[in-house]
């Protein structure tokens, strides 16, 4: 049975009236009669009443993507490539002819933010929404996103996951396109080895999301691949994926005398971070440690030296996801696609000195 706005101003005790000044925000409402319909709205899942709310699935001609932080390149660039397979490319005359409007939601890593952002497009009757990026590994968490997504898809939302494994006991996602972080971390952890590098920092990400486990696990895979085990944990320092992060841990992981002669960064941008406090201790870079990324954004040649990296195809991958979330191209078998990661090296790690 549709919910209706008079069914939520008798959840909250208030007229219909005061319900719609919350839901236009063009009225002064009080903040507990405020907080008293949002949480009424939320508990009766009332979607907000548009052009096509007539109709019980019909959705509109807007589009949801989902970025941790639209500053950070990883993120940027996959929705960008998304964006611009969901816009189309018109035909000049600003005329509407299928297109769809994307609108880019920042979430901050915030998981309350990304259950808002879903609810918000959910009420929009948004028709599809691409959600990058790894997930929050948090079973209250994936629970409350399992029972969201089941709603969107329900209502004729195309719900598609970039860079982002898929969802545990949840059908409601068209296709997961998961990028092999755990492989491409090994096939990095294996080149330094491979060099003769044996004292091998690392400097990981939120130990909650699902990206940094994956980096970790391969990392670690390709050590006891070799018999080096049992220093893991002095040699692993966890943060956030930025450049800040990167500096403090590498200056932690110096400070613990663990004599080492290679560091691998969670991503690019925590590299130039690690890469600036091996300087600043006074080493060179890879004469004395070398030190790798993970990702390939596009100022990674430009580092100096140029960084040894591992390279996932955010463009085409983006890109791809669009295309599934307009339907313009058929899900992959089991609406499940891993995409490859390429080792590429530059001159930012050598053999350690002798």
């Amino acid at each position: 049975m549709t919910v209706t706005l008079a069914d939520v101003a008798a959840r909250a005790r208030v007229s219909p009236a005061t319900v719609s000044r919350v839901l236009n925000g063009n009225y002064p409402v009080a903040t507990s009669t405020r907080e008293r319909v949002l949480r009424a709205v939320d508990d009766l899942d009332y979607v907000l009443n548009g052009p096509a709310s007539s109709l019980a699935a019909a959705t509109s001609d807007l589009v949801g993507i989902l970025v941790n932080d639209i500053a950070d390149p990883f993120f940027g660039i996959m929705a960008g490539a998304a964006q611009s397979e969901i816009g189309g490319p018109g035909d000049g005359s600003g005329r509407a002819g299928g297109e769809k409007l994307a609108v880019v939601c920042n979430t901050g890593g915030s998981p309350e933010r990304e259950l808002t952002y879903l609810t918000l497009l959910q009420r929009q009757r948004a028709a599809a929404v691409v959600l990058t990026g790894g997930a929050l590994e948090d079973g209250p968490h994936q629970a409350a996103m399992a029972v969201k997504l089941a709603k969107l898809a329900d209502a004729g939302t195309r719900i598609v996951f970039c860079g982002r494994p898929p969802l545990p006991e949840s059908d409601a996602v068209v296709a997961a396109l998961a990028f092999d972080n755990r492989g491409g971390a090994r096939r990095l952890t294996r080149h330094l080895l491979e060099l003769g590098h044996r004292r091998i920092g690392y400097v990981a990400g939120p130990l909650e999301r699902t990206t940094t486990r994956h980096r970790l696990e391969g990392h670690r895979e390709a050590l006891e691949a070799v018999g080096l085990r049992g220093d893991e944990e002095r040699l692993t320092v966890h943060g956030p994926y930025d450049r800040r992060s990167g500096y403090e841990a590498t200056r932690e992981l110096l400070s613990r005398g663990a004599e080492m002669t290679a560091v691998v960064a969670a991503n690019d941008t925590v590299a130039l971070g690690a890469c600036a406090a091996v300087r600043d201790h006074g080493f060179r870079i890879p004469e004395d440690i070398s030190v790798a990324g993970f990702d390939d954004l596009p100022f990674s040649v430009d580092a100096v030296p140029a960084l040894t990296t591992v390279r996932l195809p955010l463009a085409e991958a983006g890109a791809r996801a669009g295309r599934l979330a307009m339907g313009k191209e058929a899900p992959p078998p089991g609406g499940v696609a891993t995409i490859d990661a390429e080792l590429v090296e530059r001159g930012s790690t050598a053999p350690p000195a002798r």
